[in-house]
């Protein structure tokens, strides 16, 4: 494998005969992306290993090389055997962070770690990308947040006016290198120039402010060599992905976004010395962008059929001589429920009667789901023969793309088995249960959380929460602190019957009053008990909800060696265990680490929004009607919680803003949903029981108004890793209750310094008040170590006490002053 430690430049000056740029029809079957990190997370272990120091860079070549090569010839053992028809797009960190690379887009207080020679000069070799994505002891990483409305997080570029551009992606060279050498033609991908551009962020150092898209013309030249030099190593097509087609901005206008996919794709179209050309929309709806792209001349244009549609007008686009093929996205790429081929058939059989070219492809790149089915023995059969997931997926757009070819003779068993799937999904008991649907229909816009903030705030300020009121600012974690081996072992040993529950439930006890006991040493005000019994914040309610199904190995990235498991919503909600409203499941933990500790301990639930966003939701009914279900269902557990004593109760909502419709027109409705479903799931608790909320990684200006609509009595929200940017964005909607802006970026392995938590909570004290601002870390501590986590909230307590002091000072000379001393 080449790396970008040692550039290959010899392969820009090749004088192998390039393909002409009509070499190869689009092939009638792909799709535009395989999950990464391996069915057994090699890719993750791979990653994880070098960065601890216990393997080599060879290693990691090795590993990286051997998975790429093993998941091309899988996916072509799958049926994509055609040319092209494989996409390249195996990034070890992020595609976003791959693109930067391959551009040269280096961001200026990361430039000592350029390097290379000619054409590679102003790129960043293998540990640089890491710098990048994971930061130093000196600087913070790129801004993190999620790509478009997924759970996948993207690294955000920084452009600003000297943001040089240099053609340097080796990577995508020498996958394509590596696969013609075994016989195979990858179609290599990139984001797209107008995507790459539209997500990115001045780098601030300008004191004019700097909108990247206006660099667009710098760019292009930069994509024209990439383009050249793919063609070169004998690429046939490129898969140029434009998702920011299918999204409206809140700092680029539709004009100008129109006015940027005409001038890009119309300048990459005319380019004489390039592969074929696939562009990409994937997440929704192109809508009045779609058309200048199909009239750009490039030779092929994918549109999301799930998440989008086309008019006749736009199928027409579509027809006639000099039109690209139609890549339609009719397959899922965002869920794993099977596809209705019969459908989906007659959707394609109808393109091709009205004169279209119609090649079969999923709606997105398959990142989002897990690998296959394989596996799963432990899934209840019923629900599991509703499943597809990537490979199986594969297998769905194989059968579609023969059945379009041959007819539906040649695919009739999948017919029938896929009809037989959609039978039983309707039929089957626990999809519809009367006892929720009555529940849920009894409810009234007045269940929800009525007392006015301020009195809540009174009402709070009487109760002593543990021994003591609350001193300023004060300090709290939120949620998980890191599952140890350890943790994970026990955890396994219970599942596989190692140990019995007596023995489980006496190791958990153990640990939590280990991190109780930790806590008190550090001098945190509000505390946590660290949720070992949780193996993810999604799942552990999944496990204790009806309706709900969870998978032994379905892994899904969300960002760089990270993966989730998300869980599988196919029936109505509510509590597991007698009657209707179920049994408890969070208070006995909670209750336990209570009885250790005069410190209030805040019991911790993940609130509705986010676990539907963190599932893979059933879609036979509005997605506001499932949340309606999941928050009585957490409204049974804070009464419980209640009732133990418990006086703060935490119900995340980190996914508020992904679930956000990436149209305007959309967005109030949603809101409307996903706030209603917060305040229901918060309506009984009790005006002097402290209701916090939890909110990351995301771009927060989008939902600001909604985050405020939730009524919480404190928010903590993401803030260090993009530098405060939220709160401006607070500020703007007078928000007047407690306010956590986190002050460590947990998604790296760099320990903030007490000077730089300082710094970051007096900057906050420019937007928010005094009294109601608290201090804690960006989010959970489940992936971190111990030894970074003890330093660094000893930092954060440290920090915290610094500027207690500097309050008191600024108090005192204020009360000197009034009385005119």
């Amino acid at each position: 494998m080449t790396s970008p430690n040692q550039p290959n430049t010899a392969q820009y000056a090749s004088d192998q005969s390039a393909p002409a740029k009509d070499a190869a029809a689009f092939p009638a079957a792909t799709i535009l992306g395989y999950p990464r990190l391996g069915p057994r997370r090699e890719l993750k272990s791979a990653l994880e290993s070098y960065w601890a120091g216990r393997s080599t860079a060879a290693d990691l070549d090795r590993s990286a090389t051997e998975l790429r090569d093993s998941t091309v010839a899988h996916i072509t053992e799958r049926g994509l055997e055609g040319d092209s028809a494989v996409p390249a797009g195996h990034a070890l960190y992020d595609q976003v962070l791959d693109t930067l690379v391959a551009v040269g887009a280096v961001p200026e207080r990361f430039s000592d770690l350029r390097v290379g020679q000619g054409p590679a000069a102003g790129s960043v070799d293998r540990d640089g990308s890491f710098v990048l994505a994971r930061g130093d002891a000196a600087r913070q990483p790129l801004e993190m947040t999620k790509w478009f409305d997924t759970n996948y997080h993207y690294l955000v570029p920084e452009i600003g006016p000297t943001t040089t551009f240099t053609a340097t992606p080796y990577e995508l060279i020498d996958a394509v290198t590596r696969a013609a050498a075994d016989g195979r033609t990858l179609r290599p991908s990139i984001v797209g120039p107008v995507t790459f551009l539209a997500l990115a962020k001045d780098d601030g150092t300008s004191p004019t402010p700097v909108r990247p898209l206006d660099r667009l013309e710098d760019l292009l030249p930069v994509y024209a060599d990439i383009l050249a030099a793919l063609r070169t190593a004998g690429a046939q097509w490129v898969q140029i992905e434009e998702p920011a087609l299918v999204a409206d901005f809140a700092h680029v206008t539709g004009n100008e976004l129109r006015d940027a996919v005409e001038r890009a794709a119309g300048y990459l179209a005319e380019l004489d010395d390039r592969p074929k050309i696939l562009v990409t929309t994937p997440y929704g709806d192109a809508g009045d962008l779609l058309a200048p792209l199909v009239a750009s001349g490039v030779e092929a244009v994918h549109v999301d059929l799930v998440r989008g549609g086309l008019s006749a007008e736009q199928v027409a686009l579509f027809t006639g001589e000099g039109a690209p093929t139609l890549v339609a996205g009719v397959v899922n790429g965002r869920n794993i429920w099977r596809t209705d081929l019969d459908a989906v058939l007659t959707r394609l059989e109808s393109l091709r009667s009205a004169g279209a070219t119609v090649s079969v492809a999923t709606s997105t790149s398959l990142i989002h789901v897990p690998h296959t089915l394989e596996g799963e023995d432990d899934l209840d059969p019923t629900v599991r023969s509703w499943l597809a997931f990537a490979d199986e997926k594969i297998t769905e757009v194989v059968t579609l793309a023969r059945g379009l070819a041959e007819g539906r003779e040649a695919i009739a068993t999948a017919l029938e088995e896929s009809a037989a799937a959609l039978t039983s999904r309707v039929t089957a008991p626990g999809v519809v249960d009367p006892g929720v649907r009555e529940r849920a229909a009894r409810q009234t816009p007045a269940d929800t959380r009525q007392t006015p903030a301020h009195v809540r705030r009174e009402a709070q300020s009487r109760r002593r929460f543990g021994s003591a009121q609350l001193p300023p600012l004060p300090t709290t974690t939120i949620g998980s602190f890191p599952q140890t081996g350890e943790v994970r072992k026990a955890r396994a040993d219970f599942r596989l019957g190692r140990i019995d529950r007596e023995q489980y439930e006496q190791f958990l006890r153990a640990e939590i009053t280990r991190v109780v006991e930790l806590q008190e040493d550090l001098g945190l005000d509000v505390l946590v008990h660290g949720e070992p019994e949780r193996n993810d914040m999604v799942q552990y309610f999944a496990e204790n909800f009806d309706g709900f199904a969870v998978t032994s190995n379905g892994w899904v990235q969300s960002y760089g060696s990270r993966a989730t498991r998300p869980s599988i919503l196919w029936g109505d909600v509510s509590r597991a265990g007698e009657g209707l409203e179920g049994d408890a499941f969070t208070v006995p933990w909670i209750e336990f680490a209570q009885s250790l500790t005069q410190h209030p301990v805040k019991g911790m639930l993940t609130g509705p929004v986010t676990i539907l966003a963190w599932s893979f939701v059933r879609e036979d009914q509005p997605l506001g009607h499932t949340a309606d279900q999941v928050a009585l269902a957490l409204r049974d557990e804070i009464a419980d919680l209640e009732a133990a004593g418990i006086g703060i109760i935490q119900v995340d909502e980190p996914a508020l803003r992904e679930l956000l419709p990436l149209r305007r027109v959309d967005r109030t409705a949603y809101l409307d949903w996903a706030v209603d479903a917060f305040r229901r799931a918060t309506a009984g608790a009790a005006d002097d029981t402290q209701i916090h909320t939890h909110l990351c990684y995301s771009e927060f200006g989008d939902v600001i108004e909604g985050v405020d609509a939730l009524d919480a009595d404190v928010t903590s929200i993401e803030a260090a890793r993009s530098r405060m940017e939220v709160l401006a964005d607070v500020r703007s909607v007078g928000f007047s209750r407690g306010l956590g802006p986190g002050v460590w970026d947990i998604h790296s392995p760099r320990v903030p310094s007490v000077d730089e938590i300082e710094s970051l909570l007096i900057s906050a004290l420019e937007y928010v008040d005094a009294d109601l601002l608290w201090a804690n870390p960006d989010c959970g501590l489940k992936t971190r170590g111990y030894r970074e986590t003890e330093e660094s909230l000893r930092n954060l307590v440290a920090a915290t006490a610094r500027v207690r002091e500097r309050l008191r000072g600024a108090r005192l000379n204020s009360g000197l002053e009034l009385l005119g001393r």
